[in-house]
């Protein structure tokens, strides 16, 4: 029998996912193109919460005639949810996903992704800070309000499978399990729970209250919809390597957890505004995440269940975060800092 080495081509040729042979970071030859492309895409456009002013949010929130009680509501609920989410998305991230993940390209994203992850929590930070809201209070929200707890309980289901000592990719039942964590959190927890909240809050700076409050909100929501785009790369790339794993079964479990999420978004709409904002009220927020939750479905190939309308068509121009800002206004002239980003919500 030969002693030779087989060739680098076919070594890279091998690389997967998950259930990998590479148990490095050893980048050349590239393979999961995708991957690299989405980690250069990230370090294009990098931003600190620290370089965007947040003086006239301070001088409106601090005005007993600008904002209403519903729209104080409105910031408060969706940090309170915010906090905790980014965290578990992270933990789950750090913790549970990235030491089965075998291919290089991979883990370089999610090394970004998880730093992007704590800009994120650093941003909710620098705003509870920076309004003088009670840490307690926003910090601890989910323990009082079941629409943000029902959510994370949700998305948190499957991260105690993956945390247990004996936990390893290399059968079928592991592998499904895994990809099922994979979807949980990119295409539910990332890309329907997230999106109520990004539409309330950036619906302020339409109407140019809380500038940078929103301007950390407009950068977050690109930061995450570029994880979502990402991780659904990531999920069909899965499915390309072990088709096996996507059957009929399991495609009816996804689709039925994505309609079940769809309901808990809508849960938690009501519980947002109650008594709606200037045109923006839980019936309209019904309909933006059942078309959501249909645009996540058909990411997956799978069949749509709303068919419903997009009721905030505003949401697509606000993600165009390319072009200038006043130097006044915030220190920050351009969101990305280099290279060229596409925009491309599955």
């Amino acid at each position: 029998m030969s002693n030779a080495m087989p060739s680098l081509a076919y070594q890279v040729n091998q690389r997967r996912i998950i259930n990998g042979k590479d148990d490095v970071v050893q980048l050349y030859p590239i393979k999961h193109q995708f991957a690299w492309d989405g980690y250069l895409a990230g370090n294009a456009n990098h931003w600190l919460p620290n370089e965007i002013s947040m003086q006239k949010d301070i001088e409106q929130w601090r005005s007993s005639s600008i904002l209403t009680d519903d729209e104080r509501r409105v910031v408060k609920m969706a940090l309170g949810f915010f906090t905790t989410a980014d965290s578990i998305v992270a933990n789950n991230l750090v913790l549970a996903v990235y030491k089965h993940i075998t291919s290089p390209e991979c883990r370089m994203y999610l090394l970004r992704q998880a730093y992007e992850e704590a800009i994120h929590t650093h941003a909710y930070q620098y705003i509870v800070e920076s309004l003088g809201l009670d840490e307690s209070e926003i910090f601890t929200m989910y323990q009082r309000i079941q629409a943000i707890y029902d959510k994370d309980q949700f998305a948190s289901e499957l991260v105690p499978n993956l945390l247990k000592p004996d936990f390893a990719t290399g059968t079928f039942d592991m592998d499904q399990c895994f990809l099922e964590n994979l979807i949980d959190f990119y295409v539910i927890m990332e890309g329907i729970f997230f999106y109520s909240s990004f539409a309330a809050m950036l619906s302020f700076r339409r109407r140019n209250l809380l500038p940078g409050t929103a301007e950390q909100f407009q950068y977050i929501m690109r930061d995450e919809s570029m994880h979502m785009n990402f991780g659904i790369e990531m999920i069909h790339q899965i499915i390309i390597e072990q088709p096996t794993l996507w059957t009929e079964t399991f495609q009816r479990k996804i689709s039925n957890k994505i309609v079940r999420a769809a309901e808990l978004e809508e849960a938690y709409a009501h519980e947002l505004m109650p008594n709606g904002i200037l045109g923006m009220n839980a019936s309209s927020f019904q309909d933006y995440t059942r078309y959501i939750a249909d645009r996540r479905l058909n990411a997956l190939n799978l069949p749509t269940r709303f068919q419903a309308k997009n009721p905030f068509p505003w949401m697509s121009e606000a993600v165009d975060l390319t072009k200038s800002k006043n130097f006044f206004e915030t220190r920050v002239t351009e969101y990305q800092t280099g290279g060229a980003l596409e925009w491309d919500d599955f």
